[in-house]
């Protein structure tokens, strides 16, 4: 027994203690007071059925229950709920031992790596080990106490393994207060063995009273935002790039007012796509290997980079390549010290939005200088009619004149559709984008001011959250006035689109627009960057006289000269007939088929009120990508490859090798 404060105390079930305690936390952000936890998501399992379950059946009225259909999918949906919350809100995700528990380890991982918070109870095996090995022990001879759970070490930023239910009292405050500072957030992991969970102690009463998580905003040291307002005084090419954290600060308008009063050229990362709320002379567009080529070349020029809220990936900084300038000095405004002082920064340590009006009131009389002010503006002249001619939906897309595409019945581009969706898209509306061809399109050509959100999930680049993420996102987001759409391709889809069950089975609307070009095209188009051949990207039958004995390789009964006779024949054959919309529809969601942009228009309409899932299939010509964003990543070809001439392609890579640049 432990006693509280009042020395009263409650008999409970490890499992239902969590129950309970979950459901008096709050978060408290700018004095608004919410449910941190709202729900709990979960597969039941040997593993967490007897005490994780039944805490739930008990207390259903606490913390209302989803069913899903899949662990990851259920942690995605999780951490896009949080994201679209401004990470003032989580779900919790329950899993049994074994598979089930690993498949969160991908969803701990993307939520720590984008800094959102991530509760998970994965069940575990049991503590007290007289009855092992037990199914789905990993039952390792040289480490016994390792189980497959920790495998959620490293890509979590809170561990515990609940060893005894008294353990609770200091684990459970400690997850949430990390889930509630913004400079440490991620994944927060209680890894509960199976038998423990059911396992019964006396609680303290105080214990599950209401509880409130204040999310601080850092205030900044006015002495580092001067430094930042300096910086920017001296240089005459200033850049701001914005990353997530100015959206997480809900700093937009405070970052567009300044790009306002200063005309300082502003861009975005992935994950700070829609930190300005409206568009203007100071609107740089996106920036690096999915960029604006014109933002790049601005980038290549400027001498003070302020980037504020980002952790600089390589597909911002192009590896390292695009800051060219010999001169370039680096200032940022970032929550995280770690993130703050990369490129040897100027750092102002401090939430976004404060230091943002710090530096606003510190910038009061500053204008960009005119020559600068000029080239921004001609970059913008040079790049919004080229994007414009790219999303054109309504001019035809000449096949004849490209010999070299594949011929399917598709009629429009990838680029196209999207500017469909973006024809449709209204103030409230939310585009969800994570992996492939879709989030790297969209940061280039969409347009994310006047309220339409862009909702991009690029720092794991993980196929597979953007379904159930828009699930996340309409939760947070219930006005039925508001369209939530994740944009895929058909590769994503077939990897994971068994949420749409989840979706149908709790009536959770939600469109899901599939871009169909027959494989996973984006990592073609890098394949035929960096080595000038592709091999295993597409959806293709493998046919011709070889066919037989590449299938017999797969299981070793072939001989050397059958092997030979393997390799030329890959997957080169027809384009694979899949059905996406029988599919779709077979899982429970609303389908519609469209080729034509006047079919695509009329699906987006007539879907819009559907009060469920709805899959819109739209056929997309493949290898026809938007314009280059000129920018440098390095992926290193093979320097040697027995059948192919890679010289070239090395050549290439060297040359960029040479403007990679250290900064500190």
């Amino acid at each position: 027994m432990v006693q509280g404060i009042s020395g009263q105390t409650v008999r409970l079930t490890a499992a239902q203690a969590i129950v309970r305690y979950v459901s008096a936390q709050y978060s408290v952000a700018d004095g608004q007071a919410r449910r941190f936890v709202p729900a709990a998501l979960g597969i039941f399992g040997h593993g967490n059925v007897a005490g994780f379950a039944q805490a739930l059946a008990e207390h259903a009225d606490r913390l209302p229950f989803v069913q899903g259909r899949n662990e990851q999918a259920l942690g995605h949906m999780a951490t896009g709920f949080a994201k679209a919350t401004k990470r003032r809100q989580t779900l919790a995700v329950t899993a049994s031992i074994g598979p089930g528990a690993t498949n969160l380890v991908t969803a701990a991982a993307l939520a720590t790596v984008n800094r959102i918070p991530l509760l998970l109870f994965p069940g575990d095996t049991y503590a007290t080990r007289r009855q092992g090995p037990v199914l789905q022990q990993l039952d390792l001879p040289g480490t016994p106490d390792v189980t497959a759970n920790d495998a959620f070490r490293p890509v979590s930023r809170f561990f515990d393994r609940i060893a005894r239910p008294e353990q609770l009292l200091t684990a459970l405050p400690q997850a949430f207060r990390l889930l509630a500072n913004p400079e440490e957030t991620g994944a927060a992991v209680v890894a509960l063995p199976q038998d423990v969970q059911s396992h019964a102690c006396d609680f303290p009463v105080e214990f599950f009273e209401e509880c409130e998580w204040v999310i601080r905003r850092r205030v900044p040291d006015t002495n580092e935002v001067a430094q930042v307002a300096s910086l920017i005084k001296q240089a005459e090419k200033p850049l701001v790039i914005a990353g997530g954290g100015v959206i997480y600060s809900e700093a937009q308008q405070t970052l567009t007012d300044l790009g306002k009063q200063t005309r300082l050229p502003i861009t975005e990362t992935f994950g700070g796509k829609g930190a300005l709320t409206e568009d203007g002379p100071w609107g740089a567009f996106g920036i690096g290997l999915e960029g604006s080529p014109t933002t790049n070349a601005l980038a290549a020029e400027a001498d003070l980079i302020v980037h504020i809220g980002t952790r600089l990936t390589d597909f911002a900084t192009g590896s390292q390549s695009l800051f060219a300038n010999p001169a370039v000095r680096f200032a940022s405004i970032n929550i995280v010290e770690h993130d703050a002082v990369k490129q040897g920064a100027t750092a102002a340590i401090a939430d976004a939005r404060l230091a943002l009006e710090g530096l606003t009131a510190e910038l009061e009389n500053y204008r960009v200088p005119a020559v600068w002010g000029e080239r921004v503006e001609a970059a913008r002249a040079e790049w919004l009619p080229a994007r414009a001619a790219a999303l054109d939906p309504d001019t035809r897309f000449p096949k004849e004149e490209h010999s070299e595409l594949p011929d399917t019945d598709a009629v429009l581009t990838q680029g196209q559709l999207i500017g469909l969706l973006h024809e449709h898209a209204q103030a409230g509306d939310t585009i969800v984008a994570a992996a492939g061809g879709p989030p790297g399109d969209l940061q280039k050509v969409w347009d994310a001011t006047q309220g339409r959100t862009a909702h991009l999930e690029f720092g794991f680049s993980c196929m597979g959250y953007e379904l159930p993420a828009a699930m996340g996102v309409r939760v947070a987001d219930p006005d039925p006035a508001h369209r939530v759409t994740a944009f895929i391709g058909d590769g994503t889809f077939i990897m994971m689109p068994t949420e749409i069950v989840t979706a149908a089975q709790e009536s959770i609307p939600f469109t899901l627009v599939i871009s169909e070009n027959h494989g996973y095209q984006v990592i073609r188009r890098l394949q035929m960057w960096r080595t000038g051949e592709h091999f295993g990207n597409e959806f293709r039958y493998r046919e011709g006289p070889g066919a037989e004995a590449a299938a017999g390789a797969l299981v070793g009964a072939v001989h050397k000269a059958e092997m030979a006779a393997a390799r030329e024949n890959r997957l080169e054959g027809d384009y694979l007939k899949i059905d996406l919309a029988q599919i779709a529809g077979g899982l429970g969601a609303e389908v519609r088929k469209a080729t034509t942009s006047q079919e695509v228009r009329a699906a987006l309409d007539e879907t819009r009120d559907v009060r469920g899932p709805v899959v819109i299939v739209v056929p997309t010509i493949p290898h026809a990508d938007l314009p280059s964003a000129g920018a440098w990543w390095d992926v290193s070809p093979a320097e040697v490859w027995e059948h192919v001439d890679t010289s070239e392609k090395l050549g290439e890579y060297s040359e960029g090798l040479t403007l990679q640049r250290w900064h500190g």
